[in-house]
């Protein structure tokens, strides 16, 4: 995710393998890198790759903490003494954005508690991080979630058990670190998005910043499946965050600056020079025409898919779910568009899902009629329970936080001021939970009661290095309101991770 394999080859690493493929024939005139997670399965297959290896010297790196039993099985099985070095490098986790990390993990819990390999991972992960980034924070949680305090009190283990290693040099304000619970927020990962990364993450999945376009009618067999990463891609680096429209502006722009690059078909190349020149400017050329067919072809496969599936319409229906308060004009848009025909299944479920966590206790609520009509729609009824165990896992019931009540007459004038501001920001009204939770704690406003330290020290001053972990996933859009949170917030670094990235798929 971090290295393109042509940025590897340049570091002279010509060869790919994994430790665990078959038949790789011994090559002794080459040197091994190993990375590898500290896993008993990966420590079992080194001991056997080190009995007979296929290698002349092995540089072993282990992307989180290895225990002395394992390096001591290796140590005895390295009876050629091939291995040159063995460190652990902290790595445990995947780097989706520059302040955004995902472990790649789909369903960590089992109904209200934490399966026990999933807790395990995460607590590696998490720990992982602190150590790359050099971190011993204090550590904070939500209070309603039992998950969060488990995670919690098992990262604290680990830090007080590796003590040394979490020995770094301490800085005025300590970090914190603040586990959350998805369920207080399953709006979010309902919504259609509008920004360039979540709404490509939406609509065609990203995984791995691997798209998958397989799908696209008329696509070209190299476009099946291209990379979108900020690393390596310009245009993607400065569109990420933009919305729909400027992208297509931007898009146009590119187009017409590639145009007025394109040599000259009909160029004579007469002289030694114009060859030269040629040659020369022909990489740059050849890459900036492979980012614009990537781009035209993944935002026409967007706006092609929002036509298709009518959701500007959706869309709108779904801000007003997520942020309005008027039950009866709700109940009316969403039967309106259930009783559409350009309206897909999986979107028909999510504006039902939607109503039901908004207005699960409403005296008038349209619910069963909502279901009946999704079950009309598919003949199943896979949707109707996919809407009660919505409702279940991240209903009233469940949720610490207020997620729809306005706060105070302050936060009312301003969604109020925000709907004048134009029609354009119908479709982006939603704001995540998260976004208010890192408000209040940047500004030292974040209640102890319902989100307690761990242990008996409470941090002081405001937070400046903060990592908040979302236990069930993260959003793009929650990417997006801690990218702007540090960017207004000079001084205040936020890093937000969690088990995965969700979109309403996932």
């Amino acid at each position: 995710v971090v290295y393109t394999q042509s940025e590897i080859l340049q570091r002279e690493v010509y060869l790919f393998e994994r430790l665990d493929s078959p038949n790789r024939e011994p090559m002794k005139h080459l040197k091994a890198i190993c990375f590898l997670r500290p896993t008993k399965e990966n420590v079992e297959l080194l001991v056997q790759e080190l009995r007979r290896p296929k290698y002349s010297i092995y540089f072993i790196y282990f992307s989180n903490v290895i225990s002395k039993s394992d390096v001591k099985a290796l140590a005895e099985a390295d009876e050629q003494e091939v291995v040159a070095e063995v460190q652990e490098f902290y790595g445990d986790y995947i780097a989706v954005n520059p302040h955004v990390f995902s472990l790649n993990l789909l369903g960590c819990c089992r109904g209200r508690s934490w399966d026990p390999a999933q807790l395990t991972r995460t607590t590696q992960g998490l720990t992982a991080l602190l150590l790359s980034l050099k971190k011993c924070p204090m550590i904070r949680y939500q209070l309603s979630s039992e998950p969060a305090k488990r995670l919690a009190e098992c990262v604290k283990q680990v830090i007080t058990k590796e003590y040394e290693l979490f020995d770094f040099r301490r800085t005025e304000v300590p970090p914190l670190l603040l586990i959350l619970d998805r369920s207080d927020d399953a709006i979010t990962p309902l919504l259609n998005q509008w920004t360039y990364q979540a709404m490509v993450h939406e609509l065609l999945g990203i995984n791995n910043n691997r798209i998958d376009l397989s799908r696209v009618p008329g696509i070209s067999k190299d476009l099946r499946e291209v990379v979108l990463s900020a690393e390596n891609d310009e245009f993607y680096a400065n569109n990420m965050y933009l919305n729909f429209a400027e992208i297509g502006t931007n898009i146009k722009n590119l187009m017409e600056d590639f145009q007025k690059r394109k040599p000259k078909e009909q160029q004579k190349l007469e002289s030694i020079a114009d060859m030269k020149a040629f040659v020369e400017n022909y990489p740059q050329f050849k890459k900036m025409s492979g980012t614009v067919s990537k781009h035209v072809t993944v935002v026409g496969e967007l706006s092609r898919l929002v036509a298709e599936r009518n959701l500007l319409e959706v869309s709108e229906v779904e801000q007003e779910l997520a942020c309005q308060n008027d039950h009866s004009s709700a109940l009316q848009s969403v039967r309106r568009l259930l009783q559409s025909p350009r309206v897909s299944e999986l979107d028909a479920a999510r504006l039902v899902m939607l109503y039901a966590l908004r207005y699960e206790r409403h005296a008038s609520s349209g619910l069963p009629a909502l279901l009946e009509e999704l079950r009309g729609r598919g003949g199943t009824d896979r949707y109707r329970k996919l809407v009660s165990a919505v409702v279940e896992y991240g209903g009233k019931r469940v949720r610490g936080s207020d997620l729809f009540s306005p706060k105070d007459a302050v936060a009312i004038t301003k969604q109020f001021l925000k709907g004048l501001k134009g029609i354009e920001n119908v479709y982006t009204q939603h704001q995540p939970l998260l976004q208010e939770t890192l408000d209040q704690l940047i500004k030292g406003k974040l209640k102890d009661s319902q989100y307690p330290y761990l242990g008996p020290n409470t941090l002081r001053d405001r937070p400046q290095d903060i990592i908040v972990f979302l236990i069930g996933g993260a959003t793009y859009e929650e990417a997006l309101a801690v990218f702007n949170l540090n960017r207004s917030n000079p001084g205040v670094r936020i890093v937000l991770g969690g088990t995965t990235i969700h979109n309403t798929r996932r």
